[in-house]
């Protein structure tokens, strides 16, 4: 039986596109080294590409959701106050939606590169959970790197390490 997909999920699909072909063994850990310090990882790199159009669309929703209630229950004891500060509380809204929408991209950006990576892992690396052996597997890679480990060599090499780690 399928698992039904969360909100999370749907809305990755609906925004990104995906690539349907595997990732790299060299990309998959050059992007978990950078995923684990925190960076942003190149999109090429992983297969995914953002449908900005639909972003907006999805990030609309969400604000419209929250802003629209809000906005029914405070209507009344604000319709009372002077103007201005109706005007100042508008722009900072209005700003407060537009750097959040910043912020969506770059939660979204973070989800999709985490699925991708563990969609990845589990085609390389099947029998090393991603959870336990993430931060294992970027230690022996740099370690390939310092030793020039060739790309022909490079699976064979962390494997070796891994079950030798063991």
């Amino acid at each position: 039986m399928p698992q039904e997909k969360t909100y999370k999920e749907k809305i990755l699909d609906y925004v990104y596109t995906l690539s349907k072909q595997p990732l790299l063994l060299k990309d998959l850990l050059d992007a978990n080294r950078q995923y684990n310090e925190g960076m942003h990882v190149d999109p090429s790199k992983l297969g995914f590409r953002l449908k900005l159009t639909r972003a907006y669309f999805v990030y609309i929703l969400i604000v419209v959701g929250i802003v629209l209630p809000i906005s029914a229950l405070t209507h009344k004891p604000l319709a009372g106050i002077d103007s201005h500060i109706s005007i100042i509380g508008a722009m900072i809204i209005t700003a407060g939606v537009f750097i959040g929408f910043n912020f969506f991209r770059a939660k979204l950006r973070d989800e999709i590169t985490s699925k991708q990576i563990k969609k990845s892992w589990k085609l390389r690396f099947p029998y090393f959970s991603y959870e336990e052996y993430n931060h294992k597997v970027e230690e022996i890679y740099q370690r390939a790197i310092k030793e020039e480990i060739s790309k022909k060599d490079l699976e064979k090499y962390i494997l070796d390490n891994l079950v030798a780690e063991e």
